[in-house]
């Protein structure tokens, strides 16, 4: 049974194409104490208001309408005019809000998008809605070709997709769905469903796409990563040629300010990258120095000729802290849902506990107290601070002077949270490249503030994670569930009515609930 019921008090529940009657929560009126508030609201098994710009009954209703206005009947886009498809990271997230006030809503998201896995084991990063005119989005389906150009790499035939991948959230998201309604997800046998789903996309992971050869997984274009901008891409993609500018047309810039996207230099390297993978058949081989020496050895040997455009000394393939570090929380979740289903997860987290290790031993510079991403191509640590960097925060398994010295670099003059900054930016504030407002540049993204405030908590820095969660509530509700947000004045950026903002919103306003999976046991 959906556990809509238990979480507004009323009788009626919301159907999985609607939310909007999920809507009471605890009358804490005139009290301004966090404690208080949570024992009213305890006592009385309700969400409750904690202060700051909104109300969290004015939040939650907000978030619903939000998630109710970009749902098209089996999942949520982003945004309905800027994203107008299913995008892979994004739903994981919104799943994770959506459990709160329909699990089986949540459900069908997840189960949506794996529909559409590859048979390499791969989530493409967008699933394409057909009835979406090709102009609204670029790129689109007939640049992607996947049907066509992914069909050795096992791309559906019967749904367009991209190529690339984003962030593996999936496997924590599904588990913490499940923990939401532990019988409707039984009933349904949803992890019994998604598991062997969930293991292959582990698997191409880890074992393709360990392009460096010490244990962690690389991403092969910017967006794969999900912060498509980051000054950390800028060295990697120096070596890009760009695509012509009038080799395609920007959709984005028509529903947004073109200050706050990736610049047409950007964009024509993502172009160039993503043609050059789609034309090379999606295959991950040759894409560093050391595998396109290889390859090129087979081919002479075979005479099967050399590694295509794709495989150039100006390819692109880093390692990334973020990209991992969700790896390694999701790997944890699997191992739960192993043991949920009657296997055992010990072999699971035995694998979360070598990736962390190789984390650690690949990324991490105890001189600047953060991780850094790693250019398998140009040699080395890219010296760029981004909240990548800080991400594996979340990690259980972090060692105690890693998690202790990210924290200082989280509040410290780079990222101000807390001082000067009541969100973490996505850039270094000192940085030469900071832009408060482009993009991944400098601005706060609400994904990645909900990521740090669990590994605040996950690590008993309770106050940084109850401020860190009053801000992502505050300026949710402030900014009309912006896209991102000006990191110094909570100014809005990009697009307003971001799926993952209300989904998020909605996490934090339901947390400590039962089921949520917020005093870290979803993941140790």
């Amino acid at each position: 049974m959906d556990r809509t019921a238990q979480l507004v008090g009323r009788a009626a529940e919301p159907t999985v194409a609607n939310l909007s009657g999920v809507t009471e929560v605890a009358d804490v009126t005139g009290v301004t104490d966090i404690a208080e508030i949570a024992e009213i609201a305890d006592a009385a098994g309700l969400p409750h208001a904690i202060g700051g710009s909104a109300s969290l009954r004015a939040l939650h209703r907000g978030a619903v309408a939000v998630l109710d206005a970009n749902w098209t009947g089996a999942s949520t886009v982003p945004s309905r005019g800027l994203y107008p498809h299913q995008w892979s990271w994004d739903s994981a997230f919104v799943a994770i809000g959506l459990r709160h006030v329909s699990p089986r809503r949540a459900q069908t998201e997840l189960e949506t998008l794996l529909k559409a896995q590859w048979g390499d084991g791969r989530i493409p990063h967008i699933v394409f809605n057909p009835s979406v005119p090709l102009d609204a989005y670029f790129p689109s389906p007939d640049f992607w070709r996947s049907s066509t150009a992914g069909r050795a790499a096992g791309a559906p035939r019967t749904v367009q997709t991209s190529g690339i991948v984003q962030p593996p959230v999936h496997a924590l998201a599904a588990w913490l769905v499940h923990r939401a309604d532990p019988g409707l997800s039984r009933a349904r046998g949803f992890l019994a469903r998604v598991y062997p789903r969930l293991a292959a996309w582990h698997r191409y992971l880890v074992h393709r796409r360990d392009l460096g050869g010490g244990g962690l997984a690389s991403v092969v274009h910017p967006w794969e990563q999900g912060m498509d901008n980051s000054p950390s891409w800028d060295a990697p993609l120096a070596r890009i040629t760009p695509a012509p500018a009038r080799s395609f047309r920007r959709a984005d810039l028509d529903h947004g300010a073109a200050e706050d996207r990736p610049t047409d230099l950007d964009y024509g390297r993502y172009v160039r990258l993503a043609a050059e993978y789609r034309d090379a058949g999606y295959a991950d081989t040759g894409r560093t120095r050391a595998g396109r020496a290889h390859t090129d050895h087979m081919g002479h040997m075979g005479h099967m000729g050399r590694t295509s455009h794709t495989g150039r000394a100006d390819g692109f393939a880093v390692e990334d802290p973020a990209f991992n570090a969700l790896l390694i929380a999701s790997e944890h979740a699997l191992a739960h849902i192993a043991d949920e289903l009657g296997a055992t997860g010990a072999a699971r987290h035995a694998r979360a506990e070598r990736l962390t290790a190789a984390l650690v031993e690949r990324l991490w510079d105890p001189a600047e107290g953060m991780f850094f991403c790693r250019d398998l191509n140009g040699g080395g640590l890219v010296p760029e601070r981004g909240v990548s960097g800080l991400v594996p925060l979340l990690l259980p398994g972090l060692p105690h002077e890693i998690a202790a010295a990210l924290v200082r670099t989280l509040r410290g003059p780079h990222f101000g949270l807390g001082s000067t900054t009541r969100l973490v930016p996505s850039y270094d504030l000192l940085g030469e490249a900071f832009d408060p407002h482009r993009y991944w540049r400098g601005p706060a993204w609400f994904n990645t503030s909900w990521l740090l405030e669990r590994g605040l908590a996950l690590h008993g820095e309770h106050a940084g994670a109850q401020a860190l969660r009053r801000a992502v509530l505050d300026l949710a509700g402030s900014s009309d569930f912006a896209e991102y947000v000006d990191p110094y004045t909570g100014e809005a950026c990009g697009t307003t009515g971001f799926s993952w903002t209300a989904a998020l919103t909605l996490d934090l306003v339901h947390r400590d609930g039962p089921g949520t999976g917020t005093k870290g046991g979803d993941l140790a």
